[in-house]
């Protein structure tokens, strides 16, 4: 078995007529109705990335990305930090511990969703 081809880290090129406005991380949670536990950075989103293997997440996720994940610890928190990404979507009802919430401070923005994975990331998808 082979490794697998490399990927860059940015986000896929959008297309201007489709979006002319750039999504942020409150019109996400806005408009989708996701649970804000901060919202301290209000960047662009400019695409979804979906990953629950941290190491794949530090390696692959693009900055400016909505990363969508089941996983809500203080080492998330590192990741998401490390790739840039703009905010962290816990997925499927789960919840960040403590030890996430206050390392996210002034960091890095996290919202709550109670679909899927699938169904919230191609949701976010669907916006940008």
């Amino acid at each position: 078995m082979s490794a697998p081809e490399y990927r860059s880290r940015s986000c896929p090129p959008r297309s201007v007529e489709r979006n002319e406005l750039q999504m942020t991380v409150q019109k996400i949670s806005e408009l989708l109705h996701l649970t804000a536990i901060n919202t301290e950075d209000d960047r662009g989103v400019n695409c979804v990335f979906c990953c629950d293997l941290l190491s794949v997440a530090m390696a692959k996720a693009p900055e400016d990305s909505a990363w969508v994940t089941v996983i809500g610890n203080a080492n998330t928190i590192a990741v998401a930090t490390l790739a840039d990404v703009a905010c962290i979507v816990l997925s499927e009802g789960y919840s960040y511990d403590e030890a996430a919430i206050k390392a996210a401070q002034g960091k890095i923005a996290l919202l709550m969703s109670d679909k899927p994975t699938y169904e919230t990331a191609v949701s976010i998808g669907e916006l940008l």
